[in-house]
């Protein structure tokens, strides 16, 4: 036994630190070990595993008391949780908007976890490391100079502080004194945005009624002139425009709204114009994707996420804002036991707690700053270069395979499809397709809705997918629709 036993209450408390620190770190080495292996096999595992009832039993247990093993407690976690993990790691996963990881982000999150930083405030170098990977994206992005950014656990977090920001714009320092009061504030955005932004104006106390869900072109981008018809029926009737969400990739089809357009719309209409760039948003790192985010350097504030494509692990959300006085002003409130000082450690000009809800952070900003310094911004634009490679050929094939329906086409990594099939059984054939697969075990796509169609979306951000993964999704929503389908026919 390598930790101690505490003696009981009242008594002296053992320290929590190893009694034995050469058996801790022969263990560390042996998990950081077994785990790289695991990583390096990936393709020899499935994707994903039903997670057995029997096994769901086991780990609703009593909390522990007693000083347990190291060892067995990794030896559940080897034999639990990663080998019936949600499986974003594999190559065949190509489901959900997940990014893979790397090993460089691993073992920048253990230095993280070891050096236990609190970035809430005060001075101390990781508040800096932090402040430098803000540096790095207002010059990607071509913010100006007085910009602030914040980590923060995702873009959903994200998101909410850019409706809050808003908001402050809109009331003033009154909203943070007295709440919502006067004309009703409303929020434009696409049906296509993400759930997040309603839940943001619910959070916000705006009420997810007042965000304006406006449909789409046909190339899934907000209809600009149904946009504008929308504001200007709002001020009529008294309300208050106050913010427009531009999408940088949509959830369901990775559509990129006409950012630059929609500045001028914001500019016209004195609006906050907040960019969802959750997914496409780090496409600015590619010269493919880049000209397609024209005016994303015009946006008040700017949400994404690296854990998505740059493989940050989670979590690893940010947000960018234009102007840092608003920023901070959103946010920043007196508090004695928060005193900023001119020395010590309660100095420091930057405080993060001034620019979001948290004071507690944790050292998100070191797995971005070891991403980006070993890897490399170009590694990183290459491999979301050859996602929306694969995407593209993954569309040429749908296109080519009469079975085959396309739904929405690869405008970044995202391509939405469906098997054919009666149209009274298709939705159910294509639901029970994408279960199969899943249990199947070589690839992971999920389903969606394009146009009041079931669709089989293939999202594909890991940066582990070849071409044999798309033979592999091809080739089994094929074999499981015809089986399907023969069922129904036999029924």
């Amino acid at each position: 036994m390598c930790w101690p036993r505490a003696r009981g209450l009242g008594a002296d408390v053992a320290n929590l630190d190893p009694v034995d620190w050469d058996a801790t770190r022969a263990d560390g080495h042996r998990m950081l070990d077994e785990l790289f292996d695991h990583l390096q096999g990936l393709r020899d595992q499935p994707t994903w595993r039903p997670i057995p009832t029997e096994l769901r039993e086991r780990h609703r247990s009593d909390l522990p008391t007693a000083p347990g093993s190291l060892t067995e407690a990794h030896e559940t976690f080897k034999t639990d949780m990663l080998a019936y993990a949600g499986g974003n790691l594999n190559p065949g996963f190509m489901g959900w908007v997940q990014g893979a990881g790397t090993p460089v982000g691993v073992l920048a999150e253990m230095l993280a976890a070891g050096l236990n930083g609190n970035l809430g405030g005060r001075d101390h170098m990781p508040i800096a490391v932090e402040q430098e990977v803000v540096g790095w994206m207002r010059a990607l992005f071509g913010f100006p100079a007085g910009s602030t950014g914040l980590m923060v656990t995702g873009a959903s977090m994200a998101n909410f502080i850019g409706v809050l920001v808003a908001r402050r714009r809109a009331l003033g320092p009154e909203g943070r004194r007295s709440g919502v009061a006067g004309p009703r504030l409303t929020a434009y955005a696409s049906t296509a945005t993400h759930g997040c932004v309603s839940r943001g104006m619910d959070m916000a106390g705006l009420g997810s009624l007042n965000l304006r869900q406006i449909a789409t072109d046909a190339d899934h981008r907000i209809d600009l002139d149904v946009l504008k018809a929308a504001i200007a029926s709002d001020r009529a009737a008294g309300l208050r425009p106050f913010l427009l969400i531009a999408n940088a990739g949509t959830v369901d089809a990775g559509a990129i709204d006409d950012i630059d357009a929609l500045a001028d719309l914001a500019a016209a209409e004195d609006l906050h114009l907040h960019v969802d760039g959750a997914y496409g948003a780090l496409g600015m790192l590619t010269p493919q994707i880049a000209p397609r985010l024209k005016g994303i350097e015009r946006a008040d504030s700017l949400a994404f996420d690296f854990h998505k494509w740059a493989h940050v692990p989670y979590d690893a959300g940010f947000i960018l804002v234009r102007d840092g006085a608003l920023h901070r002003d959103t946010f920043a409130a007196s508090a004695a036991y928060l005193s900023r000082e001119t020395r010590g450690l309660a100095g420091g000009a930057f405080w993060p707690c001034d620019y979001g809800p948290d004071l507690s952070r944790g050292f998100k900003a070191l797995k971005v700053w070891f991403t980006f310094k070993v890897l490399g911004a170009d590694a990183i634009a290459h491999a979301i270069e050859q996602n929306c490679a694969l995407a593209r050929d993954l569309q040429a094939r749908i296109e080519a395979e009469p079975e085959l329906e396309l739904l929405a086409p690869a405008q970044l990594s995202i391509v939405c499809f469906r098997y054919r099939a009666p149209a009274a059984e298709v939705d159910a054939i294509n639901r029970a397709i994408v279960a199969d697969l899943h249990e199947a075990g070589a690839v992971a796509p999920s389903l969606t809705t394009i146009g009041g169609k079931a669709a089989i979306r293939a999202a594909l951000f890991n940066h582990r997918t070849e071409t044999r993964d798309l033979n592999a999704l091809i080739d089994g929503v094929l074999a499981a629709g015809r089986a399907h389908t023969l069922q129904e026919a036999a029924a």
